[in-house]
C-alpha cells in the first residue's frame, strides 16, 4: 500500500527540487527543440541569454512572478523553454514546449493500432499543429511514439474525435504497433526570419494529485 502524498509535501518538494534553496538564482532559457536534452538558442546581436526568474510561493504549482523578454538572434525557431539552475551551464530543472496549450487525454485502442488512429474527444487539433505526447501515470505510450519528440497532426484520418500523427510536416501516419493511453499536447513554435525578441509570460511547474 502506498501512501498519499500531502499538497504541502508537495509544495516543499518542488520548493527543494525546482524552486532551488533560498538565495538561489533561476534562470529560463530558449531550446530549438523539445526535449530536456534539446539544443539551446546562441549568438545574436543584441545577445542571447538566460533570465532570471522568481517563483511564487507556497504553492503547487510553481509559478513565475513576471514575465521576461529574451534577444532572440535570426534564422531561429524556439520550441521549448528550460529551467536552469544558473545563468550559463549549471542543470536544467525542467522543459515546456513554447506556446503550449493544455495537456488532452487520448487512447489508442485495437482498431486505433490498425488505423494508427489517436482517439481523444473534441482534441481541436487541425493538420499541421506541431504537439508532443506524454505519458500518464500508470499508463504506457502507445509503441511507435515517445516523449522528448516533435509530431505533427496530419489530414489524413482526422476527425473531431481522432488523430494520426508524423515525424514530419505533411508526413506519413506513423505506425502503431501496440495499445497505450497518455496525453497529447499542442505547441506552437516560433520562428525567426530577422534578430527579434521572445517573452515567456508564464512557466509553471507542477506534481500531480
Amino acid at each position: 500500500m502506498s501512501a498519499i502524498i500531502t499538497d504541502v509535501t508537495k509544495i516543499a518538494m518542488l520548493d527543494s527540487a525546482v524552486a532551488g534553496a533560498p538565495g538561489t538564482a533561476l534562470f529560463l532559457g530558449l531550446h530549438t527543440a523539445v526535449g530536456a536534452s534539446s539544443t539551446e538558442v546562441t549568438g545574436g546581436s543584441p545577445a542571447y541569454g538566460r533570465k532570471a526568474i522568481t517563483w511564487n510561493s507556497g504553492v503547487n504549482p510553481k509559478t513565475i512572478v513576471a514575465a521576461v523578454t529574451f534577444d532572440v538572434p535570426a534564422a531561429t525557431t524556439i520550441r521549448a523553454v528550460g529551467l536552469w539552475s544558473a545563468s550559463t551551464a549549471g542543470t536544467q530543472r525542467a522543459w515546456l514546449p513554447a506556446g503550449s496549450t493544455a495537456r488532452r487525454a487520448f487512447s489508442v485502442d485495437a482498431a486505433g493500432v490498425t488505423n494508427n488512429d489517436f482517439t481523444s474527444a473534441a482534441h481541436g487539433l487541425v493538420a499541421g499543429n506541431s504537439v508532443v505526447v506524454w505519458p500518464t501515470i500508470g499508463a504506457v505510450l502507445p509503441t511507435g511514439v515517445a516523449e522528448d519528440t516533435e509530431y505533427f497532426v496530419i489530414a489524413t484520418g482526422l476527425t473531431t474525435d481522432t488523430f494520426r500523427l508524423a515525424t514530419t510536416l505533411g508526413g506519413a501516419a506513423i505506425d502503431i504497433t501496440a495499445i497505450g493511453d497518455g496525453d497529447v499536447q499542442k505547441f506552437t513554435p516560433e520562428v525567426f526570419a530577422a534578430q527579434g525578441t521572445y517573452q515567456a509570460s508564464s512557466f509553471d511547474v507542477s506534481l500531480p494529485g
